[in-house]
């Protein structure tokens, strides 16, 4: 017997970045909740892939390639997506980039790329999608953000700039949409092991220093982010605005 208030039939959901990692265990979770799930990817091989796995558990699922940077694009696909498969009710802005080095040395080319990707498309993408929000009066946004979105460390300022930057705009969003009965919140995953933090989860080092940084003791699994997920995707979450809700294993608790 489903829960009602988490019960997602009947909607429809875009994942930007969900032919892989974070966001493809995302878009899996809202599909077996009932959304019709859209996948989201610019390397049309990978998200074919993504879309026969999901396809093959049972979930409602396409896939849309475009560039989530591009206003163009958004505005073709985000209009494609609403004539052949519904308003969509879900978005959850996930795709982010990592791009790494000294602060002092980075190229203003790889600061204007990281800023893009994970900043300037939460703002293109929302902007597009949320014009049929606010016509029906309903609708929820999630953006990914980051413990980064409060925490600074070496070598990746372009990175923590960008989330600083989706954490605040997140809460812009939901104080000029929350009058129309849309939510936006933001999800702040800690470390997980995925394709962007691979590297450093084979780094001894690295590994020994979360594991004693993180009261959990652990890295978290992706399978863990899709509660908060359903949650902030659902009906549950209906009076929540403006909020982000930080999956980290209580790195942000701690000194």
């Amino acid at each position: 017997m489903k829960n009602e208030l988490f019960d997602l039939s009947n909607k429809i959901a875009l994942v930007t970045g969900s032919s892989q990692g974070i966001g493809f265990v995302i878009a899996q979770g809202l599909g077996k909740a009932g959304a019709y799930v859209i996948l989201n990817g610019t390397n049309k091989e990978k998200l074919n892939k993504a879309v026969s796995i999901l396809s093959k558990e049972g979930i409602m699922v396409c896939g849309c390639p475009f560039d989530v940077t591009d206003k163009k694009q958004i505005h073709q696909q985000i209009l494609a997506i609403e004539k052949k498969v519904g308003q969509i009710d879900i978005l959850v802005n996930n795709v982010g980039i990592q791009k790494r080095g000294p602060l002092e040395t980075i190229e203003e080319s790889v600061w204007e790329e990281v800023i893009d990707v994970n900043l300037k498309s939460v703002f293109l993408t929302s902007q597009q999608v949320v014009q049929g929000m606010i016509f029906r009066k309903s609708g929820k946004i999630i953006n990914i953000c980051s413990i980064q979105s409060e925490l600074g460390r070496a070598t990746i300022a372009p990175y923590t700039a960008s989330k600083g930057g989706v954490k605040m705009l997140t809460k812009a969003m939901a104080v000029e949409w929350a009058k129309y009965n849309i939510q936006v919140n933001g999800i702040g995953p800690g470390y997980f092991i995925s394709d962007m933090t691979r590297t450093l989860a084979e780094d001894p080092k690295f590994d020994t220093w979360l594991r004693s940084r993180t009261p959990a003791g652990r890295w978290g699994d992706l399978s863990e982010l899709v509660g908060a997920s359903i949650f902030l995707a659902s009906r549950a979450s209906s009076f929540v605005n403006g909020q982000i809700i930080y999956v980290d294993g209580g790195i942000l608790a701690s000194l």
